[in-house]
């Protein structure tokens, strides 16, 4: 029997220990080489890409001899305005990408000594660039299928107090359902959605003409055939039969509902899309080593621009709200006044 591909020693081409080792400078010599690769780590400059430069003894940042603008080497990018250490960043990343199944803010907070909230915005920041990855369009043979996500009603106590929870009058309007798009052996696209026939329509814009679609019994599925070619499978009487199934839609799945209870065990519905994001980013780079996942990564945030949503996420200005949501507080989030959590 063949070895699988995680258990081998091409899986494993990253080392933290490596990571961790590195002093200050050198990690800013690697965030430099990942955010410039095409001028071998020489900056420059993100307004204006002039090469000119000055640079400071006693700082590590740069000013454009062309437009006077003053930058670091994560100024423009994802983790603008950090106040954590460049080697840190680089080691959450690295840590980030290793969890298989996902990576709880809980516990990168503990593996980096940092706070709580510190931790949580930096794994959406990583999400965010990872999310930006996902392809605009999917084509070929495309897999289509839904799953249902939160929205859980604790059972009463007792049996004659206890209700159908699957009819929508006793369900608490908080279930959402992240449809999947999945080219066989190729990319994978999330949307989440109320309903499954909500969907449609981002199918129809998301999937190229021409596609044949695979997707199971629901009718939620049957407007479809009007647009594409549509294989159906019924799974209660099996789940593949001349050549239509939605094994690799059933895959991702898998391993979301892994990184819910098994990791995160409470997903806001807020975040769905971003964890729905992260785990298709995961399962399409699978079969690749941890260190080719940590440059990819890597460079998707030093690519992407500043978040909207996330910089600056704890601290609003005077007098505004946030919002405090937990990965494993399972209660309605509580509002508090931005003074009590800057």
């Amino acid at each position: 029997m063949s070895q699988h591909f995680l258990l081998s020693a091409s899986a494993r081409t990253l080392s933290l220990k490596a990571v961790f080792r590195m002093s200050e400078k050198e990690a800013h010599e690697a965030f430099q080489k990942i955010r410039w690769h095409e001028t071998e780590g020489n900056p420059v400059c993100p307004r204006c890409a002039c090469a000119a430069l000055y640079t400071y003894k006693t700082r590590a940042l740069w000013k454009c001899k062309s437009c006077n603008h003053m930058f670091f080497v994560t100024s423009g990018t994802i983790f603008a305005s950090r106040k954590m250490a460049v080697r840190d960043i680089l080691a959450a990343i690295a840590i980030f990408v290793n969890g298989v199944k996902g990576y709880s803010a809980l516990q990168l907070s503990r593996d980096l000594d940092c706070q709580y909230k510190s931790a949580f915005v930096l794994a959406h920041k990583i999400r965010e660039a990872m999310g930006s990855l996902s392809p605009q369009q999917v084509k070929g043979e495309v897999e289509i299928d839904g799953c249902y996500v939160g929205g859980y009603v604790k059972p009463a106590n007792y049996k004659e107090n206890r209700r159908d929870r699957r009819l929508a009058e006793n369900q608490n309007g908080k279930r959402r359902v992240v449809v999947i798009m999945r080219e066989r052996d190729g990319k994978t696209l999330p949307f989440v959605f109320n309903t499954e026939a909500e969907s449609v329509a981002t199918i129809e814009k998301h999937v190229a003409a021409g596609s044949v679609i695979h997707a199971d019994e629901a009718t939620s599925w049957d407007a479809l055939h009007m647009r594409y070619l549509t294989k159906r499978i019924n799974h209660s009487e099996c789940y593949s039969h001349d050549g239509a199934c939605t094994n690799q839609a059933e895959s991702f799945f898998s391993r979301l509902r892994r990184a819910e209870i098994g990791m995160h065990h409470h997903i806001s519905g807020s975040y769905l899309e971003s964890y729905a994001k992260e785990m298709a980013w995961r399962e399409d780079n699978r079969r690749i080593s941890n260190g080719e996942q940590y440059l990819l990564a890597a460079n998707a945030a030093l690519k992407h621009p500043v978040s909207k949503q996330w910089k600056g996420y704890w601290q609003r200005s005077e007098g505004s709200q946030a919002a405090i949501f937990s990965e494993s507080n399972p209660y309605i989030p509580q509002v508090v006044p931005s003074s009590a959590v800057a």
